[in-house]
């Protein structure tokens, strides 16, 4: 289990890994890999400034509380935080579910530490604890501080006191902690079986449904419980959900996943054929290929796409109580739109263009093929817009809200692809890329779900993003033309 940031070099020569290899040792060794990944491809000072521009929002963000406080309180808003942070911390430790394809793809020349057991007299519990280690204090570093720092200088702007920022922090590390030790239990759950991970996620839902049924909410987000009153009791519930899980995945992780002889029909051309009419279709027929072949299939966008998605509808419920005139229905795809573009990083995640340069092949043919291939893959959120609008009773606006997510998400991937090309998931990391990506998309969406609280038709006024998407699009496609992601 490992994550792009781990790639890096390790001499064998060294004499830390003779004998007993210290876990500070280790620990060193992948904050270095961590930042070297991220300094090689666009220059350390830019990953550098990466939480400086994570504070910057929280602060202007924070300055924007008492806007909304009467229509927002304050404990609402703090539920939607923790709700983020947790989900941070599940987006993060769910790197270990893609597994071993991703790392041997994109980063196979690479020595990783993490693999380090299977040649070096080191111990998987061993390498594995630090990487917790360094995973949970790299992106507390990098996401919650500063999000606390952004906070607190705000405080004496907004007639709150200090040291509700100190409190913040604390419990915004415990939600993203949490995220990040459950997800990695069920990942080394996933390395073992994948029937025994489907047994205890249904546990864990019917626990939860019976918790809240019970009105134990301080079970369920007892990071959110010690925000509200800190205390003995949610402190220690919510250190054992951060420590329990993380303990029995130290004690049980394994590297080596179950080998079982994959034999496949060669399907590519087949494939292709059918997907003649949409042009691309070899570039379309690998891409889904290399996405059902692989480890979890296309469930792993499934997973990485729904989890955020049902965790928004169940803030959207929150906030409908608390904003009158508010059309969940339009939020709703309009959000759904801006997650929805991540399916593009899934496309984009098990090769490089420097697997096609010995082919007559250009940047822009390999990108065309990837938004041919998100579009299909496009029916899976339509699918779930459509299930939103049957089961809510949405059906009366539901066509301004198929066009505003049709809009968004044609304009969030339109810039997702601008700003970062066939790297999305390595370029979002650098302070500006990330700040041009904030500052070209907010303010459109904010703009859509403002004008839809005031009647949900106008949310038709989204289709004018179309054009600059196509614009953004098309430069895309040149811009990208002669770069090619650096070496580690």
């Amino acid at each position: 289990m490992t994550s792009p940031g781990q790639a890096g070099t390790w001499s064998r020569s060294s004499s830390t890994w003779c004998g007993v290899t210290p876990v500070p040792d280790l620990f060193l060794a992948m904050m270095k890999e961590e930042w070297r990944i991220h300094s090689t491809v666009f220059g350390g000072r830019w990953f550098a400034l990466f939480p400086a521009v994570i504070a910057i929002f929280a602060f202007l963000g924070s300055l924007a509380l008492p806007l909304f406080s009467d229509a927002l309180p304050y404990t609402v808003i703090a539920l939607l935080a923790q709700i983020l942070f947790l989900l941070a911390g599940v987006m993060v430790g769910s790197f270990g579910l893609m597994g071993r394809e991703f790392m041997n793809r994109r980063f196979g020349q690479a020595s990783l530490i993490a693999y380090a057991s299977r040649s070096l007299p080191v111990s998987e519990q061993r390498i594995f604890a630090a990487f917790l280690v360094k995973d949970t204090l790299y992106y507390i570093l990098l996401y919650v501080l500063p999000f606390a720092v952004g906070f607190a200088a705000a405080t004496p702007f907004i007639s709150l006191d200090p040291g509700c920022a100190l409190l913040a922090f604390v419990s915004l590390a415990l939600a993203f902690l949490v995220g990040l030790s459950v997800i990695c239990f069920l990942s080394t759950l996933y390395a073992r079986s994948v029937r025994l991970l489907a047994g205890t996620v249904v546990a864990l839902v019917v626990l939860t449904l019976a918790a809240l049924r019970l009105g134990a909410s301080t079970a369920v987000l007892p990071p959110y419980a010690f925000l509200l009153d800190p205390g003995p009791e949610p402190l220690v519930l919510s250190l054992l959900l951060i420590l329990v899980p993380a303990a029995v995945s130290v004690l049980f992780v394994t590297v080596d996943y179950p080998d079982r002889a994959k034999r496949f029909r060669n399907s590519l051309d087949p494939l292709a054929e059918r997907l003649h009419p949409l042009g691309s279709e070899h570039f379309i027929a690998k891409d889904a290929l290399d996405l059902l072949r692989s480890e979890g299939g296309a469930g792993k966008v499934v997973f990485s796409f729904l989890l955020p998605v049902g965790l928004v509808w169940v803030c959207l419920r929150v906030l409908i109580r608390f904003i009158p005139g508010i059309d969940p229905l339009v939020v709703f795809a309009v959000l759904l739109g801006v997650i929805s573009a991540t399916i593009y990083n899934w496309l984009t995640e098990f090769d490089s263009f420097s697997s096609y340069t010995f082919l007559p092949v250009e940047v822009s043919e390999v990108i065309d093929g990837k938004l041919k291939g998100y579009s299909l893959l496009s029916l899976l959120p339509v699918a779930v817009l459509v299930f939103a609008a049957a089961t809510t009773g949405g059906a009366g606006t539901f066509l301004p809200a198929l066009a505003a997510f049709l809009s968004v998400s044609a304009y969030t991937l339109a810039v997702t692809v601008y700003l970062t090309g066939l790297y999305p998931n390595v370029m979002l990391y650098h302070a500006g890329v990330f700040l041009w990506y904030v500052l070209a998309t907010s303010p459109a969406l904010l703009l859509i779900i403002f004008a839809s609280i005031l009647d949900p038709l106008y949310a038709f006024g989204s289709l004018l993003l179309i054009l600059p998407a196509a614009l953004l699009l098309s430069r895309g496609r040149t811009k990208w033309q002669a770069w090619e992601m650096p070496g580690y």
